[in-house]
C-alpha cells in the first residue's frame, strides 16, 4: 500500500525556517532530524 502523505502545520514550517535562518544547523541536519 502507498504511504499516507504527511501534512505539516504552518507553525512547524515556520519553526524549521527560523532554525535554518539562525544558522543553528544545516538544511540536511534539520531534514534528517525531522524525517
Amino acid at each position: 500500500m502507498s504511504k499516507k502523505r504527511t501534512k505539516y502545520t504552518s507553525t512547524f514550517k515556520t519553526k524549521l525556517v527560523l532554525e535554518l535562518l539562525q544558522n543553528k544547523s544545516t538544511l540536511v541536519q534539520i531534514a534528517s532530524k525531522h524525517n
